[in-house]
């Protein structure tokens, strides 16, 4: 596994996207397992004000940068990292990966419709993949048993789209219950998959903008995270940048 590159309170590993999953599904075939964290900047600095968040991020097998700010950072610091690692464009290779090789894949999150509508769409691109499913609209005392239908698919890959951070307490709870090699939160993904929300056009993502198309979505929910997080790496980047070269002269 390369070495991972620094951002911050963040470790990355340094793949593509293509590279990831090559890189999961070699460590499966190699007999690795635990979960996968994709940190794009709101998560990065959420981390720093929960513990557990950060915690979970530290423990992960791997970790990838999800935003092409992060991207940008790392060569700003001399430690390039090769592109970002989507979710969305994740759940796709993991599935077209699985099918090929006859692994089964779990999807557990949003509401019945939502999920019926990404089964249908993935059933569809990939007729041979084994998809187990089940909504995220579940109490804490029905977790154990959301964790138990989960092990008892037989599924590889768990990938978790509940939101930050529930997503990803689910995993890190019932992580030895799950029975996976992999599990993976994706946050929004399913949405976007089962076509249900427009995901930003390719030019938006290159410049590091899809965060505000997401906004101009759902800025009700969005503004006030968006808001606070950008700022904060905002204001932490000109402080590694010019603080280090002010104590220079």
């Amino acid at each position: 596994m390369p070495e991972p590159i620094r951002i911050f309170n963040g470790l990355f590993l340094p793949v593509s996207q293509s590279g990831c999953s090559e890189l999961l599904f070699a460590d499966m075939a190699a007999g690795k397992s635990g979960w996968l964290a994709t940190v794009n900047v709101s998560i990065l600095m959420t981390m720093r004000s929960s513990p557990d968040l950060q915690r979970f991020v530290d423990r992960a097998a791997w970790t990838v940068a999800d935003g092409q700010p992060l991207v940008w950072a790392s060569r700003w610091f001399g430690t390039p990292l090769p592109a970002r690692v989507t979710g969305v464009d994740l759940v796709e290779d993991i599935c077209a990966r699985a099918e090929s090789e006859g692994l089964g894949v779990y999807f557990l999150g949003a509401s019945q419709p939502v999920l019926d509508a990404l089964v249908a769409t993935l059933q569809a691109r990939y007729p041979r993949l084994r998809i187990g499913h089940a909504n995220g609209y579940f109490s804490a005392a029905d977790a154990p048993q959301r964790a138990a239908e989960v092990a008892a698919s037989g599924a590889s890959v768990l990938l978790v789209g509940m939101g930050v951070p529930r997503q990803e307490a689910f995993i890190e709870q019932y992580w030895s219950h799950l029975g996976v090699k992999v599990a993976i939160g994706v946050g929004g993904s399913f949405d976007v998959l089962a076509g249900l929300r427009k995901r930003a056009p390719s030019w938006v993502q290159a410049v590091g903008m899809e965060w505000f198309y997401r906004l101009v979505q759902e800025p009700g929910r969005l503004w006030r995270r968006y808001l606070v997080t950008n700022t904060q790496f905002v204001l932490l980047l000109l402080r590694a940048l010019i603080v280090p070269r002010y104590r220079s002269r």
